[in-house]
Formats: structure tokens, sequence, C-alpha cells
């Protein structure tokens, strides 16, 4: 009998031996799944957290890619609308006088208006029927226009060339001259390398993009001439994030020098279709006649 129940011991103090391992095994391949557990988590947290992260650096780039796109998009609508009216104009030769609507030219002295013998009464004359006729003619300064037709030749868009060097000397410098001399010099470096943009002060930037941007000037005070004026565009010059306020006035003084320069890269890429150098000629002289009346302060305002 006390056999039986020692054998009897000895088997369930096997059976809790093997049970205990068992016990410990599993709680280690427990303890070992848990762990595995949160890493998963935590590289899944990471990863994701990675995705939201890339997602919204795409998104901010693709906005302000956005932003800077409607800019020019509007800066090239201007130069459009400009050159398309430089197009439709008909400028003749400059050597040769303007002769409109093909009549024939009028000879020399004043000419009398047909109904002027019917405007006499009693021995009194309507002056107004006795305007004498002028005849709109164009005149090129020679020295001039031989500088374009040698820079039409080769036409480079440095400023080294004697044709480039003059426009640069009397309409250009000029025209982008103001009293933020450091300013003035980077808008014209921008303009040069086409690398500046233009844009309505309605479009702010977007919240991620505004903490890295300068905004100098400001609705009411203009970044280039210093003066407090009402300024409805700013200007951002190449992949800098500064946007410089500018009134009306600086505003078509600058547009005036980009679309002068937007035609003579159609000229210099061989974009312009007609081949007449006098015809060129002459758009150029509108050209500068715009930069002019810019440097000058003659402008319509846009509302």
């Amino acid at each position: 009998m006390e056999f039986n129940s020692l054998i009897t011991n000895c088997c369930s103090s096997q059976e809790l031996k093997l049970k205990d391992e068992e016990c410990e095994r599993l709680s280690k391949v427990r303890d070992q799944l848990g762990q595995e557990l949160e890493e998963l988590t935590a590289s899944l947290f990471e990863e994701a957290h990675k995705m939201v992260r890339e997602a919204n650096v795409k998104q901010a780039t693709a906005e302000k890619q956005l932003k800077e796109a409607q800019g020019k998009i509007d800066v090239l609508q201007a130069e459009v609308a400009a050159l398309k009216a430089l197009l439709s104009t008909s400028p003749t030769s400059p050597t040769k006088e303007l002769q409109p609507g093909g009549k024939v030219p009028f000879k020399k002295g004043h000419a009398r208006n047909k109904s002027t013998s019917s405007a006499m009464v009693g021995g009194t004359m309507d002056l107004t029927v006795m305007q004498p006729i002028v005849k709109k003619c164009k005149e090129a300064d020679l020295s001039l226009y031989n500088e374009f037709k040698a820079w039409k030749e080769e036409p480079l868009m440095d400023r080294t060339c004697p044709f480039m060097k003059r426009i640069y000397q009397e309409d250009i410098c000029p025209c982008l001259s103001f009293p933020k001399n450091e300013l003035a010099a980077a808008v014209l470096e921008a303009v040069e390398n086409n690398t500046l943009s233009i844009e309505p002060t309605g479009l702010q930037p977007v919240r991620f993009v505004k903490a890295s941007a300068v905004e100098c000037g400001g609705p009411k005070k203009c970044a280039l001439s210093g003066q407090t004026k009402s300024c409805k565009h700013r200007i951002k010059l190449g992949d800098s994030s500064n946007y410089y306020y500018i009134s009306p006035c600086c505003r078509y003084r600058i547009t005036s020098v980009c679309n002068f320069f937007t035609y003579i890269r159609y000229i210099h890429q061989g974009l312009v279709k007609q081949q007449d150098a006098d015809q060129m000629f002459w758009e150029i002289m509108q050209l500068r006649k715009e930069m002019s009346r810019a440097k000058l302060g003659f402008f319509k305002e846009e509302l």
C-alpha cells in the first residue's frame, strides 16, 4: 500500500514538474509575442507618421508651385497682351515716311481744304477749315538703326554690344532706378534672368509657407520707392520666399522693362515670325516709348 502511494506521489510530482515547465515555456512565448507586437505597433505608428509628413511636404510644395505658376501666368498674360498690341500695329521703314491708308503723299507746303471757298462769308474765313494738313511720319536715328541691324545679325542678351548698351543707359537703368538701390539691382537681375513674378496682393501665402516668408513693404507702403502708396501687387525674385509690395507706378515701370526683354528674347530665340528688320526696329522703339512713359510716371492705374 505504501509502495503504491509512493509511486502515485512520484507520478504526481513528475506531472507537476512537466506542467510547470510547460507554463514557463508558454509564458516566455507570450512575453516574446507581446514584445514583437509592441515593436510592430511602434513601427507602424512611425511609418504612418512618416507618410503623413511626406504627404504634407508634397502638398505644401504643390500649393507653392501652384501659387508661383499663377503669378507667372499673370505676368505672361500681360506680356502676351502687350505683344499682341505691338504686332497689331503696322510700323514702316525707319528711312521712309509713314503714309497711313495707302494714300498718295502730299506735296510740299500747306494744302488748302476744298471746302475753304464755301466757308468765306463777307471777307471772313472760318479758321476751323483752314487747319494745315500735318503728315504723320517716322524718322529714325540712323546710328541707332545701324546698331540695331548689327545686333540683329547676332542678337545677344548682354549689355556689351552697342545697341543693348544704349538701351540700358537710356531706358532700362533709368526705368528701374528706385530709392531702394539694392532691391532695384535685384529686380533688374531677376528681370534679366526671367525669374521675377508679379501677383495681386489678394493671393496670400498658405499657412505653412507664410511662416518662412518675409513680406517687405506693405499694402500701404511701396518696398521700392519707400513711399506711402496703395500697393495692389507684390513681386518675388527667383526662388526667394520674400515678397515685396509695389505701387502701381513701380509695377508699370517693371512690366514695361519685362515686355522689352520678352520681345528681344523672342528675337534671340528665333520665335519672331516676321523677318523684316524695319518692323522689328519700330516695335522695339514702341517698347522703348513705353519704358520712357513709365519712367516719367505716365500710367493708367488699374481699378
